[in-house]
């Protein structure tokens, strides 16, 4: 039911905004609260995702102090008379938040236990994964001989999630340098051509 909600409140937020620019009905309300929806709802999800020992804090701060720098750097930009524009690697990071989130919340049974994993709560091997015995011994039942339970399921939900977390904070990074990179990009070229237009009206 979680991940349903979860899903459901994402996708959502994805029809929202296109189907006000489709029937025209955009307004000053809804540019300023539909970006803060979006950041609301992925820091909510990642945080409890903490609580539950879901995920690592540091990889969550990485990620929710990220969305407030960019969302910070937006208002200067416009302030300063430049737009900056969603980039791809921004869009593919957004999409890898929700895959992540949604992984992880299927992880959990549905009375809501935790993954059998014998370090769960704890720095999980991000390079030399598969030395976790409960991953492969679930890995060994879903392409053996052996019954594939739902401890194994949840197991393979918890690393896939945890694997999909390292995908956001790398493109969170990313996208991050590249908001920057445009920011003071499109200011340098503003300086620029500002004494240019200023000549121009004085020689008028």
């Amino acid at each position: 039911m979680g991940v349903l909600i979860f899903l459901a409140a994402a996708l959502t937020d994805f029809l929202d905004g296109r189907i006000a620019r489709k029937w025209k009905q955009v307004s000053t309300l809804g540019k300023l609260l539909d970006p803060i929806a979006d950041k609301l709802l992925i820091s909510a999800a990642l945080i409890s995702m903490v609580d539950n020992h879901l995920a690592p804090a540091w990889a969550v701060v990485i990620i929710v102090g990220r969305e407030f720098a960019v969302t910070g750097l937006r208002s200067i930009a416009a302030a300063d008379g430049v737009v900056i524009s969603a980039s791809g690697m921004g869009k593919f990071k957004m999409v890898a938040q929700v895959v992540a989130v949604g992984l992880l919340i299927l992880s959990l049974s549905p009375s809501g236990g935790a993954p059998h994993v014998s370090n769960f709560g704890r720095p999980f091997p991000a390079i030399q994964f598969w030395t976790v015995p409960e991953l492969h011994t679930a890995w060994s039942h879903l392409l053996g001989a052996g019954k594939t339970t739902w401890d194994d399921w949840q197991v393979l939900l918890y690393t896939a999630g945890r694997a999909m977390l390292w995908v956001v904070v790398i493109s969170a990074v990313i996208s991050m340098y590249s908001y920057f990179r445009a920011f003071f990009t499109g200011s340098a070229r503003r300086r620029v051509k500002s004494p240019a237009t200023a000549a121009t009206v004085h020689q008028e």
